[in-house]
């Protein structure tokens, strides 16, 4: 399994609970009074997010993600773990009163990981699915998208309902939602699977293909750096929600999750992460612009329903 970056996280900013709340006594072996700020610093130093050590203390909560994706998983110019997904889960940590170690791996090898008892948790932008719903449990979604197309600048493409017929090629990543949809729904086309997004974009940007079916963010990223040779049609056609993954049968552990989840939203701790990202910002912007919600408008999260399937 891989392991962590060989640097410690240090404590630039310091963990923020879902609610701080008065301090206790009686909770801690000591029995001493402790702030949630200075519990929070304490968990911060014993967090084992690289490899310098390891934590005294044995309820070490290891949340595996694919450090790949900016702004919500990457690492910081020292190499260590960071992004919106980092946040949350020194965020998740804090309010269980329990070190973090944040375990880096290859998206593929999450789900494998979490069944094998390597990692409590996957918080890495992980659509939550059916086919997953069969292998691991969820939480609550605390993101939603969905999918969009990216279509050549010139295109007479305004919709998904363009695309099902003879002479479209629709380009799809092999194995995520776009992949599924379009072997589900889009017979008529041609569907191009290819391994990476670079590829399927540039099949784009070269009049290969007509669309590209890939998650909001990524569609509007593409279409700004693309602006002469591409457009987003941003409005998803199908929802998604992202959740946070763990073991079937731990039910304790997702209601301690759920509930964090909920208080951390009412707190405004999603936008107080919103703040330290500018990509977050400029792209809550763009889409008011557009009529759209931002990711973290999820509504009732209790209720939505997961995905078909993914792998994304």
């Amino acid at each position: 399994m891989p392991r962590s970056p060989t640097r410690c996280r240090t404590p630039d900013r310091p963990f923020f609970r879902a609610r701080p709340r008065p301090p206790r006594t009686g909770r801690h072996r000591t029995g001493s009074a402790r702030t949630p700020w200075a519990l929070a610093g304490a968990l911060l130093l014993a967090a084992v997010t690289g490899g310098c050590g390891s934590s005294d203390r044995d309820d070490v909560l290891r949340v595996g993600m694919d450090l790949n994706y900016r702004p919500f998983e990457m690492r910081d110019p020292a190499g260590n773990p960071a992004g919106v997904s980092v946040d949350l889960a020194e965020a998740l940590a804090a309010s269980m009163d329990r070190p973090l170690r944040i375990v880096p791996m290859d998206f593929q090898g999450l789900l494998p990981a979490l069944q094998s008892g390597g990692i409590d948790l996957v918080i890495s932008s992980m659509t939550r699915t059916a086919e997953r719903e069969r292998q691991i449990a969820f939480s609550d979604p605390y993101v939603a998208t969905g999918l969009c197309l990216l279509v050549s600048a010139d295109s007479d493409i305004t919709g998904i309902t363009d695309l099902n017929q003879a002479g479209r090629t629709v380009v799809v990543r092999t194995g995520t939602t776009g992949h599924v949809y379009a072997q589900n729904h889009l017979n008529q086309a041609t569907v191009l699977p290819q391994e990476l997004p670079e590829t399927c974009l540039a099949e784009v940007v070269n009049g290969n293909a007509d669309a590209f079916i890939y998650d909001q963010w990524s569609v509007l990223e593409y279409a700004a750096a693309h602006p002469q040779r591409t457009r987003a049609i941003a409005a998803p056609f199908q929802i998604e929600h992202w959740a946070i993954g763990m073991r079937r049968g731990e039910d304790d552990l997702r209601e301690q999750v759920n509930g964090f989840l909920e208080e951390f939203r009412r707190d405004g701790g999603f936008a107080r992460i919103e703040q330290r990202y500018p990509e977050l910002e400029q792209r809550r912007r763009q889409l008011r612009e557009l009529g759209l919600p931002f990711i973290f408008q999820v509504g009732d999260t209790g209720n939505a329903p997961p995905t078909a399937d993914a792998a994304d």
